[in-house]
């Protein structure tokens, strides 16, 4: 009889993020992604599988664990209902009990060394020059960067470029802040002719306006990534292409599927698997079978404070080697997993504005990161310009301090200095 699920342990962690980052994943609003649930799956045979889940960045949250209980792992673990958490811990336990990692289960290993990028929030030109010096010194060859108009982004690239060795590559996400082609195709051209360490643009404008996709592809040198399925790949198709290769994340099955669909059209492409270093396995795994994942795979594992495994795994030359040992491979640190454990998490920040100044000398104040996102998005300033910066303002305590906070919280408010 083959071993059955008796039990799921579920509980939340709180691992803080590294001091350098620290404050600007709380500006931007992604400090709660240091909120992770793990999940134990525990079987008959005493094997116990682990699951990772960013609560507050996942495609799935776990679901419904009582559905997996008195079946063999192998039996749920394809259902990416499940949740992220769960489905990698039955992985995990299946891969166990068979002996084998979890590759094995996923198809044919097509290689042993998986390309990997370092990857930051955004941030100042200084910062980023600080995390790209980081970077290389870890092992990377590859860095995912958010392009912002409320940063200057030239400065940006040009300080990374001179502090790195001449074979690291730059992801540029604008996640679609030039907002359209007439927008994009001047900055971007300026940019990669400028700084040839550009290699990839990813959604420099919506997703889904294929013919604007498909005139900025014919006008620049860069690839241009999508998320697979932002448009329709038969209609991408016969409009001639509309990106070189995709940004592919989910489930299990999900990864797989697009992940096999992409090769079909030999188009590369990188998992996002955004997490710890749970999850940053679970995309080795799953980066050794699948042949067109060519580009760099982005998770955000080196910037917590602790992995929650007993190794952080090396990266060389820009890849990391996926593991042997059955299951995930990797042995969770059980210290780790008492001292950040907490019964809720407590995501509250104090009182704040974010000033964003241009360089004609108008700022304009937020009181929260959404508000930034809109308010640009929209159009409401310009999305091209350089000498843009922004800086995170803390409560004073003064009258002048909370006026302008309760007038920012109702709207984004501008002054010209």
């Amino acid at each position: 009889m083959p071993a059955k699920v008796t039990d799921v342990e579920r509980f939340t962690l709180v691992v803080p993020f590294v001091d350098r980052v620290r404050l600007e994943m709380e500006r931007a609003g992604v400090h709660t992604w240091s909120e992770l649930e793990i999940t134990r799956v525990i079987t008959d045979a005493g094997v116990v599988g682990y699951g990772e889940t960013i609560q507050n960045y996942t495609w799935g949250r776990v679901q419904a664990a009582e559905r997996v209980v008195g079946r063999p792992p192998a039996e749920s673990m394809w259902d990416d209902s499940l949740g992220a958490g769960l489905q990698m811990a039955l992985f995990d336990a299946a891969g166990k009990l068979a002996g084998v990692p979890i590759y094995r289960l996923l198809g044919s290993k097509c290689r042993d060394w998986c390309p990997m990028s370092f990857w930051d929030h955004d941030m100042s030109p200084e910062k980023y020059e600080v995390e790209a010096q980081v970077a290389a010194d870890l092992g990377y060859t590859c860095m995912k960067i958010k392009t912002r108009p409320w940063f200057d982004v030239r400065e940006t690239v040009e300080r990374i470029s001179k502090v790195t060795p001449d074979h690291f590559a730059i992801d540029a996400d604008w996640n679609a802040f030039l907002n359209n082609v007439s927008n994009a195709v001047p900055v971007l051209r300026e940019l990669e002719d400028s700084f040839p360490k550009i290699k990839i643009y990813e959604d420099p404008i919506p997703r889904h306006d294929a013919s604007g996709n498909r005139a900025m592809r014919e006008q620049i040198k860069s690839s241009i990534a999508h998320h697979y399925g932002a448009i329709d790949l038969r209609a991408g198709v016969e409009l001639g292409g509309v990106c070189d290769g995709f940004v592919i994340g989910g489930g299990a099955a999900q990864t797989m599927q697009q992940g096999n669909a992409a090769a079909r059209l030999n188009m590369p492409f990188f998992l996002q698997m955004v997490g710890g270093g749970l999850t940053a396995t679970m995309a080795l795994h799953l980066s050794a079978v699948l042949t067109h994942n060519q580009w760099p795979n982005i998770t955000c594992h080196e910037l917590y404070e602790h992995p929650l495994l007993v190794e952080r795994f090396p990266v060389i030359g820009g890849h990391a080697r996926v593991p042997e040992a059955p299951g995930l491979g990797v042995d969770i640190d059980e210290d780790a997993l008492d001292r950040y454990r907490v019964e809720k998490a407590d995501h509250s920040l104090p009182k704040r504005l974010i000033k964003v100044s241009r360089a004609c000398g108008v700022n304009v104040y937020f009181a929260n990161s959404g508000q930034k996102w809109t308010f640009f998005g929209d159009g409401n300033q310009p999305v091209t310009e350089w000498g843009n910066s922004t800086e995170l303002l803390e409560d004073d305590g003064s009258a002048e301090f909370a006026d302008l906070h309760a007038r920012a919280s109702a709207s984004p408010v501008l002054t010209a200095e």
